[in-house]
C-alpha cells in the first residue's frame, strides 16, 4: 500500500500527522506522505488518517 497527499487539496490542518505521524509529515504548510510502500503495521492508521482528512486530500492505494 502507498499513501499520497494531493497538494492542491491539502489545507495543512495537521489532522493526518496527528493520527499517523509514522506516514504523514508536514513540509512547510502542507502534509506529505512517506514515499514508497507503507510498512504493513502503519496501514490501518494511515487509512484512519485518510478518512479523517476534512478535504479528502489523502489517497491510500495498492
Amino acid at each position: 500500500m502507498k499513501a499520497f497527499v494531493d497538494p492542491d487539496l491539502c489545507i495543512g490542518c495537521t489532522q493526518c500527522t496527528g493520527i499517523c505521524p509514522e506516514v504523514f509529515q508536514m513540509t512547510g504548510i502542507l502534509a506529505v506522505a512517506m514515499p514508497g510502500e507503507l510498512p504493513p503495521d502503519t496501514v490501518p492508521t494511515a487509512v484512519e488518517a485518510a478518512q479523517a482528512c476534512p478535504v479528502s486530500a489523502i489517497t491510500i492505494s495498492e
